[in-house]
Order: structure tokens, then sequence, then C-alpha cells
């Protein structure tokens, strides 16, 4: 087993894994599959959301780990549907039942959806179950600095965590220093740049080859060292085990900024105008 991921604090006294497993878009026997694999190789935290329609297999997979539910973290997002007060308070109701949890470690507004207009009436509901213990911490997904200053402007509190899209292609250097200002840890989602050619570059290549791991583990450990939480997703137990396994070498600036300095590329939705419902 390689050793799991060292905690990180949050602004609310709680702790996360440096380094989780994100399980999009595996369905329910994939991520059941990936969840109980993962948790035998030293995984501790473990990403789903109700649109990736795999709580049920992600659930089950906590459930035979093996392991003690403290020593787990799991993470689940609000759909764009259930924006809204009571909307989300029945929709964690769903999640924590498909689950099988009596608490979530981690709950995400998945994407801020600002046409509609709802995420601080779900802000609110969602202070409401971490005051009633059925969530530890609150965060946001995709979230501007525009959106957080909302929620901090209209309820006073900030989220823990902001998951986003950040990879070499999208190192978010800006969106990263606003988080820093307001104690707000990153997590990154696709940190690997799913759908790109990221991996075959022949910088990264040539930083990995140096350290002796693998372009993946070398562009993990950038974000590791940026001060990011990557997630990354892999159903493949050889793969789940070399993700992990970032915690014994570390980049030098000159190789930081090799892997970080390329064109600025977003591979996914742009949180001012993307809708998923």
């Amino acid at each position: 087993m390689t050793t799991p991921a060292p905690l990180r604090g949050l602004s609310d006294g709680h702790r996360l894994p440096a380094l989780g497993l994100g399980t999009y878009p595996l369905d329910d026997a994939g991520a059941e599959s990936a969840v109980r694999t993962a948790a035998a190789s030293g995984y501790r935290l473990f990403d789903t959301a109700v649109n990736y329609r795999n709580e049920t297999g992600t659930g089950r997979g906590i459930a035979a780990c093996g392991l003690p539910r403290e020593e787990l973290y799991v993470t689940t997002k609000l759909p764009g549907r259930d924006h809204g007060y009571e909307e989300t308070l029945k929709s964690f109701d769903a999640s924590r039942q498909r689950l099988g949890v009596e608490y979530v470690d981690l709950y995400l507004i998945h994407w801020p959806l600002p046409r509609v207009g709802k995420y601080v009436d779900s802000w609110r509901a969602m202070i409401k179950l971490r005051d009633e213990g059925l969530v530890r911490s609150l965060g946001v997904s995709n979230f501007t600095p525009e959106h957080v200053r909302r929620l901090e402007a209209e309820t006073g509190v900030l989220p823990t965590v902001n998951q986003i899209e950040m990879h070499p292609l999208l190192p978010q250097d800006e969106l990263r220093a606003f988080h820093r200002e307001k104690a707000i840890v990153t997590q990154s989602w696709s940190p690997l740049g799913r759908g790109s050619e990221l991996l075959d570059d022949p910088a990264i290549g040539e930083v990995a080859t140096r350290h002796g791991v693998t372009p993946a583990q070398a562009v993990l450990r950038w974000h590791l060292q940026l001060g990011a939480l990557p997630v990354p997703k892999s159903a493949d137990p050889g793969r789940q085990r070399a993700n992990l396994d970032v915690f014994g070498f570390e980049l030098s600036d000159d190789e930081l900024r090799r892997i970080g300095e390329r064109p600025e590329r977003r591979l996914g939705g742009d949180p001012d105008t993307h809708e998923e419902f």
C-alpha cells in the first residue's frame, strides 16, 4: 500500500487529504470498484457528485473498503437543477441516502449558474446542514472571485474549498492568489488535462525522467507545490498507486516554471456562462 496523502488544514478547523480520487465519468459499478482498489492503495478522499450518477457506487465502495468511516473523506456536489434553499436540503438528503453515510465531509455547489441566481439560497441551506452536523465542511466548485464575494457579503460565510479546473494549461494564477487572500483551499479537477496532449509534452517528459517518475506524477507534484489539492480520476489500480506516490520528490522552481509555462487553454466550461443542470 502507498502511504496515504498528508492532511491539509481548512479554515474551519477540519482537514482534507492533499490528494484524492476523482470518480467522473465512472458508472456505479466502476466507481465501486475504483473506490475499493484506491482505498486499499492508500486513498482516503473520494470525490463524487449527483451529476456523475455514481454516488450509489461510490458509497458501496466506501462501505466495502473495510476502513473506519472517520478515516475517510467523502465529497459530493449539488447539481444546478437543485439550486434554491429547500431544493438543496432535499437534494443533499437524497445524496446522503445514495452514499449510505451519516454525514458528508465536504459538500460543494457544483457550478454557480449566475444566470439562475440561486446559489446564495443554496449556500444558506448548506450552512444549515453544517450547523446540524450533516456536513463537515462547505465549499464551492467553479466559482469566480465575484461569486465568492457575493457569498461572503450576503451570508458572512466563506467556502473552505473551491474546486476548479486547474492543470498546466490553465494554472489559475489570479484565482489561486484570491484563494490565498481568503484562506480558501484550491482543489484541482482535471488535474492532468484530460482530453489534451499535456502528458505527451516533451518538457514535462524531461522533468519526469530527471526524477524517475511518470509525466502524470510530475504534473501532480506541480499541483501540490503550487498549494493545490488534485483529485485525479483513475479506475486502474496501477495508475491509482502511481498517482498517489508523489510525495517523495520535489520539483525545482525552474521545473515548476517549465511545466506551467505554456499557452493557456480551458478544457471545460466557463463559470460565468456554463450551465449544467
